[in-house]
């Protein structure tokens, strides 16, 4: 993007579109009764809302602590108000992560006592598996609180949110020439031209809002398996732990170990080099994949007839768009369904690895690893089954039968050949299994042990 003020027209213009949006507002049947619904809404909701919590994670929202918008009142106004990805996502996430609360530093003791630990969990993981969880002489840790968490999670995942931004901004434009492929209902269209307007804007308050629910839940920085940049410090949340600690009566300096060495772990295996490149390979085309899916605007506005129907139309369409889940899943390609399965399986492959690593060397480290194993693995399964928009937006399908299905890999790997034969995932680039290879471990062994060309 060039650095002088984006304007009307422009390649940087972040309201392009804005024209077949309002177009399709003239030409939509009914629009007057939508906006004097819409007028009245409005006044109903700005006097309850002088009655609620204005926090972030205050009733309003449904979808996480991502607001409900009304349909058209508040969904112009966001379009009004609309600026292109940038700081906004850091903004949201922080105001989600703490709830506009000022959080305690961390003390330097608590720092030192981590870093003490951490050496620990790097040592047993390079003897048990081989990799280094650092490119450095030693692996660094940023102890962190929920704020911090959030910052440096927007700042990692840029090169991803730029992806989706610049989708999103050109989602529709290789079939504005093509009349076949738009919407025939005229308020589909006028909602495929807001997708394509305010996409960016969706997605700044999307990504943001879902950064700022996994600070609130994040031990260390992998809370996603997502790969961060090398040679930054590891992240430990150390707010989350003590309070996750507190709530489960699990023995704090076990939990602290349990994390350093989850966060270590997954460090090594995301620092070799054709694990990193395949999966952010895929992410980003995930992300650079959306587009408009007219049939689906279709299918959401086939009941919808506000001339015979009234006020109570544009009521049931508001429940049918009260999230911006609904907008995403309207943009959803069939490229991104492709590659999903790829995607998943790789992921679970290194789950399921993560996991039955973890368990050979927590059970001999840590007394009491089989309570707090259990309590953490219900805890991650809680938390990413909880986020909907992370499946959406990243494409991550994070549930617990995909968790069980890396560990069954895992596991028949270890049982036909035993556990080091799982090093061979790190040991080349076409050594990471099909999705019929998780399902069936012999498949990968037979495969990987053929003579190569």
């Amino acid at each position: 993007m060039s650095g002088d003020p984006p304007t009307a027209g422009s390649g940087d213009d972040p309201y392009e579109g804005e024209d077949e949006l309002f177009e399709s507002l003239r030409n939509l049947e009914g629009f007057d009764d939508a906006k004097n619904f819409s007028d009245a809404s409005d006044a109903d909701n700005s006097e309850s809302r002088d009655n609620q919590d204005d926090s972030p994670t205050g009733s309003q929202a449904i979808f996480g602590d991502i607001p409900d918008f009304p349909l058209f009142g508040g969904l112009m106004q966001m379009l009004q108000q609309a600026t292109p990805m940038g700081g906004g996502a850091r903004e949201v996430a922080r105001a989600v992560a703490c709830g506009g609360a000022s959080e305690k530093n961390i003390e330097p003791a608590e720092r030192i006592a981590i870093e003490q630990l951490l050496r620990v969990a790097e040592l047993r993981v390079a003897d048990a598996t081989g990799l280094q969880p650092s490119r450095n002489a030693t692996l660094r840790v940023e102890v962190v609180n929920r704020t911090g968490w959030s910052d440096r999670t927007v700042s990692d995942y840029h090169e991803l949110f730029t992806a989706l931004t610049k989708s999103l901004a050109n989602t529709g434009s290789d079939s504005d020439d093509k009349p076949d492929d738009k919407p025939d209902d005229p308020m589909a269209a006028m909602m495929a031209a807001v997708t394509k307007m305010a996409g960016p804007t969706l997605l700044t308050v999307g990504s943001g809002a879902m950064v700022g629910q996994l600070a609130q839940s994040a031990l260390g920085g992998y809370a996603l398996p997502i790969p961060r940049p090398l040679n930054k410090a590891m992240l430990v949340v150390l707010p989350n732990i003590d309070e996750f600690g507190k709530q489960w009566s699990l023995d704090s300096d076990d939990l602290r170990l349990w994390v350093c060495l989850h966060e270590a772990l997954y460090s090594a295996v995301f620092g070799v080099a054709h694990v990193r490149e395949a999966i952010n390979e895929m992410l980003l085309r995930h992300a650079s994949s959306f587009e408009i899916n007219p049939n689906r605007f279709d299918e959401l506005f086939s009941d919808f007839d506000p001339l015979s129907s009234g006020p109570e139309a544009f009521a049931d369409l508001q429940s049918q768009l009260a999230s911006p889940e609904a907008l995403l899943g309207a943009v959803r390609s069939r490229a991104q369904q492709d590659l999903l399965p790829q995607l998943t399986a790789v992921l679970a492959a290194v789950c399921g690895y993560v996991d039955h690593t973890m368990d050979r060397i927590g059970t001999e480290l840590i007394g009491s690893y089989g309570r707090l194993s259990e309590a953490l693995r219900r805890h991650r399964t809680e938390v990413t089954s909880s986020h909907g928009f992370v499946e959406q937006l990243l494409g991550l399908e994070l549930d617990q039968t995909q968790y069980e299905r890396g560990a069954a890999f895992a596991a028949g790997v270890a049982e036909r050949a035993g556990p080091q034969e799982l090093q061979r995932l790190f040991t080349a680039d076409n050594n990471l299994p099909t999705p019929a290879e998780v399902d069936a471990p012999g498949l990968w062994l037979a495969r990987i042990d053929l003579p190569r060309g």
